[in-house]
């Protein structure tokens, strides 16, 4: 991901309500599970593990949620989305066809995933057979599943971005990983504020893509959220920097750290408030450069829609972990 300037917007990213009900988490821990059960029910058919196919869904989700006027879930449970004319056949005069014959006939890639010798765009079984299908035709090892994936979205982001979400669904053995917290820990000194889209002179005018927390050097930087390990090290403008991605797609970005926890590298798999590294003043020159400014953390993020990355201001978001963290500590206490 290029970490200089780059296009972006106002997207905010919500926590969960606090106020939710207990309607509401049991609602949600329902379609958890129908959706885990789907995804159990069509490994056992497909020999393909329930995490790639979560992985698969939420990568789905993730476009969806990125590209609305594009993109809508065909089925019920998944968010899975099959354009009409690639379901039932480029050619086919009925784009909407069922019939297994008819789409068949014009080359459409809809299956019959339940048995009920239809192939159904809303169909969720069908849906999750079609897909699977189609990444098997490539084989069954780790390998030829990443060929199939590629076969299906020609994109190697789609297939790096559903192989990291398949490894924190495996890791965690859940679908509910969607829990943030506050990038230092609340009750210690820090202060911040919205700085999005101020200028910045080093390196070449730009804007600002990210809200600085203002800390004492040596102040844990947590994780915000489960995700993955992207990117570590040194970077002119950030410094000692590491990047993690989620499982909505975002790339959480942290600048400026005086260290990092050692144990953690590229590729491995963390979860909400686990200590990534310190904050420091790291950055604006060559590898090992500090103190050019106060000891702050740059948080930022970025939206993965598809082909192209966006920033967007991460400031109502750290409002809405910082209070959810002070709840629960309160609570705790």
């Amino acid at each position: 991901m290029a970490e200089t300037a780059l296009t972006s917007n106002n997207e905010t990213q919500t926590a969960p309500s606090a106020k939710e009900t207990p309607a509401v988490n049991q609602d949600r821990s329902q379609l958890f599970a129908q959706r885990r059960s789907l995804f159990e029910r069509m490994s056992a058919v497909t020999t393909i593990p329930w995490y790639y196919f979560a992985a698969i869904d939420q990568y789905e989700r993730t476009l969806n949620k990125a590209l609305p006027k594009k993109r809508t879930a065909s089925g019920q449970l998944l968010a899975i989305y099959i354009p009409p004319e690639e379901w039932a056949g480029a050619l086919n005069p009925h784009p909407d066809d069922e019939a297994l014959a008819g789409i068949a006939m014009f080359g459409g890639i809809g299956r019959d995933g339940n048995g009920d010798g239809k192939a159904s765009r809303d169909d969720d079984d069908d849906l999750l057979y079609t897909i699977a299908s189609y990444v098997l035709k490539s084989g069954t090892n780790e390998e030829d599943f990443g060929i199939g994936l590629w076969d299906y979205y020609h994109n190697t982001r789609a297939v790096q971005r559903i192989t990291q979400f398949a490894k924190v669904y495996q890791t965690f053995g859940k679908l509910d990983l969607f829990e943030h917290a506050f990038p230092v820990p609340v009750g210690t000194r820090y202060s911040y504020r919205s700085t999005w889209g101020t200028g910045r002179s080093w390196g070449g005018y730009r804007i600002h893509e990210g809200t600085d927390i203002f800390a004492d050097y040596g102040l844990p930087v947590r994780s915000t959220c489960y995700g993955i390990v992207e990117i570590k090290g040194w970077n002119p403008y950030g410094g000692w920097r590491i990047g993690i991605r989620d499982l909505d797609n975002v790339y959480h970005y942290y600048a400026h750290l005086s260290g990092y926890d050692k144990t953690i590298k590229v590729g491995d798999v963390v979860t909400p408030g686990q200590v990534l590294g310190w904050v420091g003043s790291s950055g604006y020159g060559k590898p090992g450069t500090q103190g050019k400014f106060p000891p702050h953390l740059h948080y930022g993020l970025y939206r993965d829609r598809g082909l192209v990355e966006w920033a967007f201001d991460p400031y109502p978001s750290l409002r809405a972990w910082e209070q959810s963290d002070r709840k629960k500590k309160k609570g705790s206490g």
